[in-house]
């Protein structure tokens, strides 16, 4: 039996305190992440919402915002940003519509492989870049659809022109600070 939306959102109420996705009809409990890569996705949400807010671009969100998406799944990127055309309103529940940006940050749990697959099915529904940060490695890959994805390392400049332009991060300006 597979399981919808209206299904998650009654478990969510039951199950406040856990974060789930629905994929193909099944409910999936999402662990905590590390310390370390969620950092880092505080990080890039800081570093999109202090470009995207000013300048009224859109929305960024963080890993509790459920998309609906086209395929009747229900997932929630680490990040996401959606173009303000798209979404005038904040929805109350999950957003219908299949976010511009989708963010993903590998946690010692995740596998590359596992995420670029997430990132890829976001990019097959209309997600036009996704970006998949490894902190343990320090690399920062950037896919869209039918291309090949760019790998990025320390020394090198994150942007996203067709999305945010004049955006610039540098690569190492996202991994958690050392205080020695």
């Amino acid at each position: 039996m597979a399981l919808t939306v209206k299904d998650l959102e009654v478990l969510q109420q039951h199950c406040p305190d856990y974060r789930m996705e629905l994929v193909n009809g099944e409910i999936i409990v999402m662990s905590p992440s590390g310390y370390e890569s969620d950092e880092v996705a505080a990080e890039m949400i800081r570093q999109l919402g202090n470009w995207v807010r000013p300048r009224k671009l859109g929305r960024v969100t963080a890993s509790s915002a459920g998309f609906t998406l086209p395929n009747s799944d229900t997932r929630a990127p680490d990040a996401s940003f959606v173009q303000a055309e798209r979404l005038r309103r904040s929805p109350q529940k999950f957003a219908e519509i299949t976010p511009d940006l989708t963010v993903e940050v590998k946690s010692p749990s995740d596998s590359v492989s596992g995420l670029r697959k997430k990132i890829d099915e976001f990019l097959n529904l209309g997600t036009r870049v996704g970006l998949l940060i490894n902190p343990e490695k320090e690399w920062v890959e950037i896919r869209r659809s039918n291309q090949e994805a760019i790998v990025l390392h320390n020394g090198d400049i994150i942007t996203i022109p067709e999305l945010l332009p004049g955006w610039e991060v540098k690569v190492e300006d996202l991994w958690s600070p050392k205080f020695d």
